[in-house]
Protein backbone atom coordinates (compact mmCIF):
# COMPACT_ATOMS: atom_id res chain seq x y z
CA UNK A 1 0.00 0.00 0.00
CA UNK A 2 1.60 3.47 -1.19
CA UNK A 3 1.86 5.51 1.89
CA UNK A 4 1.54 9.35 2.21
CA UNK A 5 2.33 12.31 4.53
CA UNK A 6 0.05 14.36 6.39
CA UNK A 7 1.04 18.03 6.80
CA UNK A 8 4.88 18.67 8.04
CA UNK A 9 4.71 16.50 11.45
CA UNK A 10 5.49 13.46 9.64
CA UNK A 11 2.30 11.61 9.95
CA UNK A 12 2.28 8.70 7.50
CA UNK A 13 -0.74 6.98 6.75
CA UNK A 14 -1.83 5.04 4.17
CA UNK A 15 -2.70 6.76 0.77
CA UNK A 16 -6.81 5.51 1.08
CA UNK A 17 -8.31 5.79 4.16
CA UNK A 18 -11.43 4.05 5.37
CA UNK A 19 -14.17 5.71 6.65
CA UNK A 20 -15.97 4.18 9.10
CA UNK A 21 -19.50 6.19 9.82
CA UNK A 22 -21.76 4.70 7.85
CA UNK A 23 -21.12 1.39 9.50
CA UNK A 24 -23.35 2.68 12.21
CA UNK A 25 -25.35 5.24 11.36
CA UNK A 26 -26.96 7.72 8.63
CA UNK A 27 -26.63 5.68 5.49
CA UNK A 28 -29.84 2.71 6.67
CA UNK A 29 -28.60 -0.16 8.16
CA UNK A 30 -25.63 -1.93 9.69
CA UNK A 31 -24.52 -4.78 10.65
CA UNK A 32 -21.61 -5.18 13.50
CA UNK A 33 -20.49 -8.30 11.83
CA UNK A 34 -20.01 -7.54 8.51
CA UNK A 35 -18.76 -4.12 9.73
CA UNK A 36 -16.28 -5.56 11.41
CA UNK A 37 -14.80 -7.75 8.90
CA UNK A 38 -14.91 -4.96 6.41
CA UNK A 39 -12.13 -3.72 8.35
CA UNK A 40 -10.46 -6.47 9.10
CA UNK A 41 -9.99 -6.81 5.41
CA UNK A 42 -9.06 -3.10 5.34
CA UNK A 43 -6.50 -3.76 7.24
CA UNK A 44 -5.02 -6.68 4.88
CA UNK A 45 -5.40 -4.65 2.03
CA UNK A 46 -2.93 -1.56 4.19
CA UNK A 47 -5.63 0.93 4.45
CA UNK A 48 -4.75 1.35 7.44
CA UNK A 49 -6.08 4.81 8.32
CA UNK A 50 -9.27 4.38 10.26
CA UNK A 51 -11.77 7.75 10.34
CA UNK A 52 -14.87 7.58 13.06
CA UNK A 53 -16.28 10.28 15.39
CA UNK A 54 -17.64 10.28 18.62
CA UNK A 55 -21.07 11.55 17.14
CA UNK A 56 -21.16 8.84 15.06
CA UNK A 57 -24.11 6.52 16.68
CA UNK A 58 -23.92 8.09 18.55
CA UNK A 59 -20.66 6.79 20.61
CA UNK A 60 -21.32 3.04 18.84
CA UNK A 61 -19.28 4.01 16.12
CA UNK A 62 -16.05 4.43 18.29
CA UNK A 63 -17.16 1.39 20.19
CA UNK A 64 -17.25 -0.91 16.57
CA UNK A 65 -14.01 0.12 15.65
CA UNK A 66 -12.43 -0.47 19.23
CA UNK A 67 -13.49 -3.77 19.23
CA UNK A 68 -12.23 -3.65 15.32
CA UNK A 69 -8.65 -2.99 16.64
CA UNK A 70 -8.73 -4.63 19.82
CA UNK A 71 -5.94 -7.06 18.67
CA UNK A 72 -3.87 -5.31 16.21
CA UNK A 73 -3.81 -1.29 17.81
CA UNK A 74 -0.43 -1.21 16.24
CA UNK A 75 -1.23 -1.67 12.58
CA UNK A 76 -3.36 1.43 12.88
CA UNK A 77 -3.70 5.02 12.45
CA UNK A 78 -6.62 5.78 14.78
CA UNK A 79 -8.42 9.30 13.82
CA UNK A 80 -11.50 10.50 15.44
CA UNK A 81 -13.36 13.77 16.32
CA UNK A 82 -15.20 15.81 19.01
CA UNK A 83 -17.53 19.11 18.81
CA UNK A 84 -20.75 17.94 17.35
CA UNK A 85 -22.78 17.34 20.16
CA UNK A 86 -26.03 14.96 20.74
CA UNK A 87 -28.20 14.27 23.61
CA UNK A 88 -29.32 10.90 24.95
CA UNK A 89 -32.00 10.70 22.60
CA UNK A 90 -29.81 11.04 19.32
CA UNK A 91 -30.93 14.89 18.71
CA UNK A 92 -28.58 17.34 17.99
CA UNK A 93 -27.51 19.87 20.51
CA UNK A 94 -24.99 22.11 18.64
CA UNK A 95 -21.39 22.45 19.06
CA UNK A 96 -18.98 22.72 21.71
CA UNK A 97 -15.55 23.63 21.34
CA UNK A 98 -15.07 25.01 25.27
CA UNK A 99 -11.69 23.94 26.41
CA UNK A 100 -13.34 21.70 29.87
CA UNK A 101 -15.76 20.03 26.65
CA UNK A 102 -12.71 19.16 24.79
CA UNK A 103 -10.50 17.40 27.42
CA UNK A 104 -14.18 14.97 28.33
CA UNK A 105 -14.78 14.23 25.05
CA UNK A 106 -11.07 12.83 24.37
CA UNK A 107 -11.65 10.84 27.17
CA UNK A 108 -14.58 9.63 26.43
CA UNK A 109 -13.42 8.51 23.09
CA UNK A 110 -9.85 7.13 24.53
CA UNK A 111 -12.47 4.79 26.67
CA UNK A 112 -15.38 3.84 23.88
CA UNK A 113 -11.89 2.98 21.56
CA UNK A 114 -10.56 1.10 24.29
CA UNK A 115 -6.80 2.57 23.45
CA UNK A 116 -4.59 4.96 25.48
CA UNK A 117 -3.62 7.07 22.51
CA UNK A 118 -5.31 9.02 19.48
CA UNK A 119 -3.18 9.32 16.48
CA UNK A 120 -5.14 12.27 14.68
CA UNK A 121 -7.73 14.54 16.68
CA UNK A 122 -10.25 16.49 14.91
CA UNK A 123 -12.05 18.91 15.94
CA UNK A 124 -15.37 18.07 14.03
CA UNK A 125 -17.17 21.71 13.24
CA UNK A 126 -16.08 24.84 14.34
CA UNK A 127 -17.56 26.31 17.50
CA UNK A 128 -18.14 29.90 16.83
CA UNK A 129 -18.71 30.44 20.24
CA UNK A 130 -15.43 29.88 21.33
CA UNK A 131 -12.06 31.16 19.84
CA UNK A 132 -10.45 29.05 17.68
CA UNK A 133 -6.93 29.87 20.14
CA UNK A 134 -8.95 28.35 23.15
CA UNK A 135 -9.89 25.39 21.89
CA UNK A 136 -6.90 24.27 20.08
CA UNK A 137 -4.74 25.23 23.14
CA UNK A 138 -6.63 22.53 25.01
CA UNK A 139 -6.27 20.40 22.20
CA UNK A 140 -1.98 21.13 22.51
CA UNK A 141 -2.77 20.06 26.20
CA UNK A 142 -4.01 16.81 25.10
CA UNK A 143 -0.71 16.14 22.64
CA UNK A 144 1.70 17.05 25.84
CA UNK A 145 -0.57 14.66 27.96
CA UNK A 146 0.41 11.81 25.20
CA UNK A 147 -3.50 11.52 24.68
CA UNK A 148 -3.35 12.78 21.45
CA UNK A 149 -0.17 12.42 18.86
CA UNK A 150 -1.72 14.97 16.02
CA UNK A 151 -4.06 17.46 15.68
CA UNK A 152 -6.52 18.04 13.06
CA UNK A 153 -9.64 20.75 11.86
CA UNK A 154 -12.89 19.75 10.11
CA UNK A 155 -14.42 22.37 7.38
CA UNK A 156 -12.69 24.98 9.05
CA UNK A 157 -12.72 28.29 6.81
CA UNK A 158 -8.59 29.69 5.88
CA UNK A 159 -8.49 32.34 8.44
CA UNK A 160 -9.42 30.06 11.50
CA UNK A 161 -7.25 27.16 9.90
CA UNK A 162 -4.21 30.09 9.86
CA UNK A 163 -5.22 30.83 13.74
CA UNK A 164 -5.54 27.51 15.08
CA UNK A 165 -2.29 26.65 13.04
CA UNK A 166 -0.39 29.86 14.96
CA UNK A 167 -1.75 28.04 18.40
CA UNK A 168 -0.59 24.21 17.52
CA UNK A 169 0.76 22.50 14.26
CA UNK A 170 -2.41 21.42 12.51
CA UNK A 171 -1.55 18.23 10.60
CA UNK A 172 -4.40 17.49 8.54
CA UNK A 173 -7.49 19.51 7.56
CA UNK A 174 -10.78 17.33 6.37
CA UNK A 175 -13.41 18.75 4.15
CA UNK A 176 -15.71 17.00 1.67
CA UNK A 177 -13.83 17.11 -1.73
CA UNK A 178 -14.47 15.08 -4.87
CA UNK A 179 -15.61 15.36 -8.53
CA UNK A 180 -19.10 16.91 -7.46
CA UNK A 181 -17.59 19.54 -4.67
CA UNK A 182 -14.60 20.94 -5.84
CA UNK A 183 -15.28 24.18 -3.72
CA UNK A 184 -11.70 24.03 -1.01
CA UNK A 185 -9.90 24.35 -4.56
CA UNK A 186 -10.84 28.12 -4.51
CA UNK A 187 -9.39 28.60 -0.95
CA UNK A 188 -8.95 25.88 1.39
CA UNK A 189 -6.34 23.73 -0.65
CA UNK A 190 -3.93 26.85 -0.93
CA UNK A 191 -4.38 27.69 2.62
CA UNK A 192 -3.22 24.42 3.68
CA UNK A 193 -0.30 23.94 1.43
CA UNK A 194 1.07 27.62 2.22
CA UNK A 195 0.48 26.30 5.98
CA UNK A 196 2.24 22.71 5.49
CA UNK A 197 -1.29 20.86 6.28
CA UNK A 198 -2.57 17.99 4.86
CA UNK A 199 -5.90 17.45 3.44
CA UNK A 200 -8.01 14.61 4.17
CA UNK A 201 -10.99 14.27 1.57
CA UNK A 202 -14.52 12.73 3.11
CA UNK A 203 -17.02 11.96 0.79
CA UNK A 204 -15.42 11.32 -1.99
CA UNK A 205 -17.60 9.53 -4.12
CA UNK A 206 -20.27 11.95 -3.63
CA UNK A 207 -21.90 10.13 -0.72
CA UNK A 208 -22.28 6.99 -3.28
CA UNK A 209 -23.63 8.54 -5.76
CA UNK A 210 -20.84 9.20 -7.93
CA UNK A 211 -20.21 5.25 -7.99
CA UNK A 212 -23.74 5.00 -9.87
CA UNK A 213 -25.30 2.76 -7.79
CA UNK A 214 -28.03 5.30 -6.79
CA UNK A 215 -30.29 5.50 -10.16
CA UNK A 216 -34.14 6.93 -8.00
CA UNK A 217 -34.07 7.84 -4.25
CA UNK A 218 -36.15 4.48 -3.80
CA UNK A 219 -32.53 2.80 -4.14
CA UNK A 220 -31.87 4.79 -0.32
CA UNK A 221 -33.44 2.88 2.67
CA UNK A 222 -36.21 4.70 4.37
CA UNK A 223 -34.07 6.30 7.27
CA UNK A 224 -31.35 6.78 4.83
CA UNK A 225 -30.04 10.52 5.94
CA UNK A 226 -29.45 11.16 1.69
CA UNK A 227 -33.01 11.40 1.31
CA UNK A 228 -32.88 14.81 3.38
CA UNK A 229 -29.97 15.79 1.19
CA UNK A 230 -30.64 18.81 -0.84
CA UNK A 231 -28.20 16.72 -3.84
CA UNK A 232 -30.51 14.04 -4.12
CA UNK A 233 -33.67 15.66 -4.12
CA UNK A 234 -36.00 16.39 -7.03
CA UNK A 235 -34.46 18.33 -10.01
CA UNK A 236 -31.31 18.52 -8.42
CA UNK A 237 -31.04 14.47 -8.44
CA UNK A 238 -31.59 14.13 -11.79
CA UNK A 239 -29.09 16.69 -12.93
CA UNK A 240 -26.89 14.41 -10.74
CA UNK A 241 -27.52 11.66 -12.29
CA UNK A 242 -26.62 12.72 -15.43
CA UNK A 243 -22.86 13.93 -14.20
CA UNK A 244 -22.69 10.50 -13.49
CA UNK A 245 -23.49 9.07 -16.67
CA UNK A 246 -20.36 11.45 -18.06
CA UNK A 247 -18.52 9.87 -15.53
CA UNK A 248 -19.46 6.09 -16.11
CA UNK A 249 -18.62 7.02 -19.76
CA UNK A 250 -14.76 8.25 -18.75
CA UNK A 251 -14.92 4.87 -16.49
CA UNK A 252 -15.59 2.39 -19.44
CA UNK A 253 -12.71 3.69 -21.56
CA UNK A 254 -10.38 3.54 -18.66
CA UNK A 255 -11.65 -0.11 -17.85
CA UNK A 256 -11.97 0.82 -14.57
CA UNK A 257 -15.65 1.18 -12.66
CA UNK A 258 -16.79 4.99 -11.82
CA UNK A 259 -16.41 4.82 -8.51
CA UNK A 260 -12.68 4.01 -8.83
CA UNK A 261 -12.69 6.71 -11.68
CA UNK A 262 -13.60 9.14 -8.95
CA UNK A 263 -11.41 8.14 -6.30
CA UNK A 264 -7.76 7.86 -8.81
CA UNK A 265 -8.93 11.79 -9.39
CA UNK A 266 -8.89 12.57 -6.16
CA UNK A 267 -5.42 10.53 -5.48
CA UNK A 268 -4.22 12.64 -8.56
CA UNK A 269 -4.93 15.84 -6.86
CA UNK A 270 -2.06 15.85 -4.89
CA UNK A 271 0.08 13.55 -2.77
CA UNK A 272 -0.83 15.73 0.13
CA UNK A 273 -4.73 14.77 -0.21
CA UNK A 274 -5.66 11.50 1.25
CA UNK A 275 -9.47 10.19 0.40
CA UNK A 276 -11.24 8.39 3.16
CA UNK A 277 -14.02 6.45 1.25
CA UNK A 278 -16.72 5.05 3.41
CA UNK A 279 -18.43 1.56 3.18
CA UNK A 280 -19.30 -1.22 5.32
CA UNK A 281 -19.10 -3.77 2.74
CA UNK A 282 -15.67 -5.89 1.87
CA UNK A 283 -16.61 -6.14 -1.91
CA UNK A 284 -17.08 -2.26 -2.15
CA UNK A 285 -13.61 -1.72 0.34
CA UNK A 286 -11.93 -3.97 -2.68
CA UNK A 287 -13.14 -1.79 -5.63
CA UNK A 288 -12.16 1.27 -3.75
CA UNK A 289 -8.91 -0.38 -2.66
CA UNK A 290 -7.90 -1.02 -6.56
CA UNK A 291 -8.20 2.00 -7.64
CA UNK A 292 -4.95 2.92 -6.41
CA UNK A 293 -3.63 1.20 -9.12
CA UNK A 294 -5.80 3.43 -11.81
CA UNK A 295 -3.16 5.88 -13.05
CA UNK A 296 -4.66 8.84 -14.77
CA UNK A 297 -2.82 10.41 -17.87
CA UNK A 298 -3.27 14.01 -18.49
CA UNK A 299 -5.49 13.79 -21.21
CA UNK A 300 -7.66 11.94 -18.99
CA UNK A 301 -7.53 14.05 -15.91
CA UNK A 302 -8.40 17.00 -18.68
CA UNK A 303 -11.49 15.16 -19.91
CA UNK A 304 -12.61 14.36 -16.38
CA UNK A 305 -12.23 18.15 -15.00
CA UNK A 306 -14.31 18.93 -18.78
CA UNK A 307 -16.92 16.64 -17.46
CA UNK A 308 -17.15 17.46 -14.16
CA UNK A 309 -16.06 21.02 -14.09
CA UNK A 310 -16.38 23.25 -10.52
CA UNK A 311 -19.81 24.00 -9.26
CA UNK A 312 -20.91 21.07 -11.32
CA UNK A 313 -23.13 19.40 -9.14
CA UNK A 314 -26.76 20.15 -8.47
CA UNK A 315 -27.46 21.32 -5.28
CA UNK A 316 -26.04 22.63 -1.75
CA UNK A 317 -23.98 19.94 0.24
CA UNK A 318 -26.08 20.18 3.10
CA UNK A 319 -29.24 21.40 3.90
CA UNK A 320 -29.32 25.16 5.00
CA UNK A 321 -28.26 24.40 8.71
CA UNK A 322 -25.44 22.29 8.03
CA UNK A 323 -23.90 24.76 5.20
CA UNK A 324 -24.07 27.46 7.83
CA UNK A 325 -21.46 24.82 10.00
CA UNK A 326 -19.05 24.64 7.35
CA UNK A 327 -16.32 26.43 6.01
CA UNK A 328 -16.35 28.30 9.07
Amino acid sequence: MEQRRLGAQDLVVSAMGLGCMGMSEFYGPGDDAESLATIHRALELGVTFLDTADVYGPYTNEKLVGRAIRDRRERVVLATKFGNVRGPDGSWAGLNGRPEYVRQACDGSLSRLGVDHIDLYYQHRVDPKVPIEETVGAMADLVRAGKVRFLGLSEAGPETIRRAHAVHPITALQTEYSLWSRDPEDEILPACRRLGIGFVAYSPLGRGFLGGRIRRLEDLAPDDWRRNNPRFQGENFAKNVALVARIEELARAKRCTPSQLALAWVLAQGDDIVPIPGTKRVPYLEENAAALAVHLSPAELAAIDAASPRDVAAGARYPAAGMARVNV
